[in-house]
């Protein structure tokens, strides 16, 4: 390598190392804001999961608190005043719920799955189960032309309980001497890919209780 070769070079790497360190002055500070953002994002995420932790570990230990009693109207009472928002409220008042039935409190239960139905900050999944219970719940006393027409949304389309308010529809209509209308619809459930093989065995025996043929679904 001639003389003239090598100063070029030094020149040209000279050149490279000064827009290197004019690039730095100017942008330097987009990479510094970078950094920091990465690390406080892993550190806000790291303090989320420590309460989010905690907070269900908190709710974990109030829950076993608040069954300690052995009578269950106790226990029913203790898990409703429980304080529990956003998502975790629901299994908390299905569990009081359970409690209230188990002390044959069949009011008190209800009044847990009526909070829960009626509250629409909760995902239909759990507004839908607390209305289903609630409605199984009050079979006894509610006519069957009451339970089908409370039973119809829950029955939709798309409705996460959609083959269980259908069993409890046919219950209504059995009490209402409304048999072809029951079997109609109990064959449906057996011809439902999605029913369980549980819900299948019951809408079965409920056929052959009525007289029916469950090959016809």
């Amino acid at each position: 390598m001639s003389d003239t070769d090598s100063f070029i070079e030094e020149v040209t790497e000279e050149l490279r190392r000064d827009q290197l360190f004019r690039l730095m002055r100017r942008y330097g500070w987009i990479a510094i804001l970078l950094v920091l953002l990465l690390v406080g994002g892993a550190a806000y995420n790291e303090w989320r999961k420590a309460r989010d932790t905690a907070a269900a570990q908190a709710l974990g230990d109030a829950i076993l608190e608040a069954t300690r009693p052995e009578d269950p109207a106790e226990r029913a009472r203790a898990l409703a005043a429980l304080e529990t928002g956003g998502a975790a409220r629901a299994p908390v008042l299905l569990l009081a719920a359970a409690e209230a039935l188990e002390a044959g409190d069949r009011a008190l239960a209800g009044r847990f799955l009526a909070d829960l139905s009626a509250d629409s900050s909760l995902p239909p999944v759990w507004r839908d189960l607390a209305a289903l219970k609630e409605i199984m719940i009050a079979a006894e006393e509610l006519p069957p032309e009451t339970r089908l027409e409370r039973l119809a949304p829950l029955a939709a389309p798309g409705a996460p309980y959609r083959l269980l308010a259908e069993e409890q529809m046919a219950l209504a209509e059995i009490e209402s001497d409304r048999r072809a209308a029951a079997l109609e619809r109990l064959r449906a459930i057996l011809a439902d890919e999605a029913a369980t093989a549980g819900l299948r065995r019951r809408a079965t025996q409920l056929i052959v209780a009525l007289g029916g043929d469950p090959q016809a679904a």
